[in-house]
């Protein structure tokens, strides 16, 4: 069987050379005699794996010599807790922007180590827009200050980050790390699940300024202290091995590309070939307002219910698959990742023209 068009929000398809390499190393490693996931984490193999995997991402992000890169695992949700028991440590409040479901659930597990002060939410429109903030709402004894650069399942992002002073701004950049410059030097941490531009399930990196690393509260378990894993370079206990391996083989093939400033022009022409479309169409719509639009995921809706399910379904049989939209959108989704070719984006815009000449 071919391979489809994978437009899962994740985890979500990787560059097929990456797959191909992987697949050529799957016995053997180098001279190791062994798979990667056959290997000690301990041995000097597997110290090369994840030490280069820590220089290249630092390579392909600038991201500057005061802050540490963590391998960690529990995806997202598990960030949602270390974050406030590392940073929520002074005043006990934070300020925080609603965005969607994924900081929905920050919040309510950053409530329970303090206060919450949501400065802004475009809850009111179902998350298709980025609210307007206004610096005055800002708390000025706030440990942290909480955004989603690009939110997954809405499908809107942030062209421009709120400015917070002294406060650290902490992003979850998991749906478009890499996929764009980041200035990481604005930030007091980032962190950013694999699964949809990084490689496979599996590894979260955390990118945590020095100030930040030391200060977890009384209580915190060692697992879930930063510096913990910071002392031990994210080799305090046996890390998900297979998945930093490809991790580390996709940051090789974006260097290989140019790095992150192409990859950036490549999503642009990507996200505007099915944007452009959407815009001229007279049967789809895309879902978010133009200036708040992701170069990731691009949400999109027919007029009856009955239509996107049927254009799901012939999608699907075509070999364009995981395009159904979250629950709470409805209607489909295209998730266009570092890994979604152009080709693929314009063979999707061809059968989107095709199913409306259909169904006048």
């Amino acid at each position: 069987m071919e391979r489809v068009y994978n437009f899962s929000a994740g985890p979500s398809m990787l560059p097929v050379e990456v797959l191909e390499q992987a697949q050529k190393e799957m016995l053997c490693y180098g001279t190791s005699g062994m798979s990667v996931m056959e290997m000690s984490h301990r041995s000097k193999d597997f110290e090369n794996i994840i030490y280069t995997a820590e220089d290249d991402i630092k390579e392909l992000m600038n991201i500057p010599d005061n802050y540490k890169v963590l391998f960690l695992q529990g995806g997202g949700n598990m960030q949602f807790a270390m974050v406030p028991l590392n940073l929520m440590n002074k005043n006990k409040k934070i300020d925080l922007v609603n965005t969607g479901q994924w900081t929905k659930k920050a919040m309510a597990e950053a409530k329970k180590y303090g206060e919450v002060n949501v400065v802004a939410s475009s809850d009111d429109k179902t998350f298709t827009y980025i609210p307007k903030l206004d610096p005055a709402t800002f708390s000025k004894d706030a440990d942290y200050f909480y955004i989603c650069l690009n939110n997954t399942i809405y499908g809107t992002r942030y062209t421009k980050l709120p400015e917070t002073g002294a406060i650290p701004l902490v992003a979850d950049a998991s749906s478009n790390i890499l996929s764009e410059k980041i200035d990481v030097s604005k930030f007091g941490l980032i962190f950013a699940g694999a699964q949809k531009n990084l490689g496979p399930a599996g590894v979260t990196v955390v990118i945590v300024r020095d100030d930040l690393i030391g200060n977890a509260r009384e209580y915190t378990p060692t697992m879930l202290d930063y510096a913990t894993h910071v002392k031990e370079r994210s080799l305090y206990n046996t890390p998900p091995t297979y998945s930093i391996y490809t991790m580390g083989l996709v940051f090789k093939w974006l260097k290989k590309m140019g790095g992150v400033e192409v990859m950036q022009k490549v999503n642009e022409e990507k996200a505007a070939l099915l944007y452009n479309f959407l815009d001229n169409s007279a049967l789809f719509k895309g879902t978010v307002v133009p200036e708040d639009r992701s170069l990731m995921n691009v949400p999109f809706v027919l007029p009856t219910d009955e239509l996107n399910e049927k254009f799901i379904a012939e999608a699907k049989a075509k070999g364009f698959v995981n395009l159904k939209g979250h629950r709470t959108v409805g209607g489909m989704r295209a998730s266009i990742y570092n890994a979604m070719p152009v080709e693929g984006v314009k063979k999707l815009v061809e059968i989107m023209e095709k199913f409306e000449l259909e169904n006048k």
